[in-house]
């Protein structure tokens, strides 16, 4: 009994993770730079039909492709997903943000669609199966098995969260804040902004790419049915709740939306009838919904809100201020 809750836990809290990803993606597009990406699924998809064509073996029995390790797919997915954010935002960004989110919206459904008819390399409506799975060598012990997930994924999450961080705290990333907060200003200071946005809207998109790699190859099966809008309906509501512009809250918020939406869908078959299901499971929307709005109404900035980050050469007793002559200090 305590192996199976183990292993239900460890494949709740792995899943979590992969979306704790994507949400750290969307929250430097969003959350730090105010791009309004509507498009998530479709960077998501890209990301994991990439990394899954290129680890995948061919062969008469389902649609494969190269057959290299899962690392050279992840990076083949962020690389891929990254590239085409550039393409996207490279002919949208000079324009308003209302014209962002159509571009985005569109590039979703138009990756879907193509995930849909490329039917002799993606698969089409069947997807594809048998995508190599980390450690499928101890998938015959489920608790081992989701241990050994469990740690590369939150490895991975905390490489990212980290380096995010940092990249938060650094030069580059006051400037997005400053373009976030007022173009007008940062364009007067000589800031380039569309290219800071550029370059933030593509680590968005690879970071996605890279989530969808992940969460493709931990469940071991794609299909284009898995991006659809309510994917990016998930990832913002997961962002929202948690906190834009924080990225602890965007992982907390996937951890959170994730939990309400796998416990629902637990209610949901125990309560309801098994032929009833199926018209029942719109209530999954329905609770991420009312969790949304109990968010905004009780803690606006979401459950961790965004730190404002002061420059240390302007606290009291930095170095730059003990450099000063005493006659300056006051």
């Amino acid at each position: 009994m305590i192996l199976h809750l183990f292993s239900y836990g460890a494949f709740f809290t792995t899943v979590a993770l992969t979306y704790a990803i994507i949400c750290l993606g969307l929250n430097v597009q969003w959350g730090q730079t105010g791009l309004f990406n509507v498009g998530v699924a479709g960077f998501v998809g890209l990301g994991a039909y990439v990394s899954a064509l290129l680890t995948t073996p061919h062969s008469a029995e389902h649609i494969g492709g190269f057959g290299l390790p899962i690392l050279a797919g992840w990076l083949g997915a962020a690389l891929a997903a990254g590239l085409a954010t550039l393409c996207v935002g490279w002919l949208t960004l000079r324009l308003r943000a209302d014209y962002l989110a159509i571009a985005t919206f569109g590039f979703a459904v138009v990756v879907q669609l193509c995930l849909l008819n490329l039917q002799p390399i993606t698969g089409g409506a069947l997807g594809i199966a048998f995508i190599p799975r980390p450690f499928a060598a101890s998938a015959h012990d489920p608790a081992r098995f989701g241990a050994l997930n469990l740690a590369v994924m939150a490895a991975v999450v905390l490489a990212l969260y980290l380096a995010l961080e940092r990249l938060g705290r650094s030069p580059w990333g006051r400037v997005l804040r400053a373009i976030r907060e007022d173009e007008t200003a940062a364009l007067a200071l000589g800031k380039n902004a569309t290219r800071f946005r550029l370059q933030a809207f593509a680590i968005g998109g690879a970071i996605m790419g890279l989530g969808g790699a992940a969460q493709g190859h931990f469940i071991g099966f794609i299909a284009p049915d898995n991006y659809l809008p309510m994917l990016t309906f998930q990832v913002w509501v997961m962002l929202i709740v948690g906190g834009s512009g924080n990225n602890r809250g965007a992982i907390l918020g996937a951890i959170v939306v994730w939990g309400i939406w796998a416990l629902s869908a637990s209610a949901i078959a125990a309560v309801v009838p098994a032929d009833q299901q199926a018209r029942t499971a719109s209530l999954q929307i329905v609770l991420i919904g009312v969790a949304l709005c109990a968010i905004l109404l009780l803690r606006p900035r979401g459950i961790l809100g965004e730190v404002r980050i002061v420059s240390r050469h302007l606290l009291p007793g930095s170095r730059l201020r003990q450099r000063l002559p005493h006659a300056d200090r006051r």
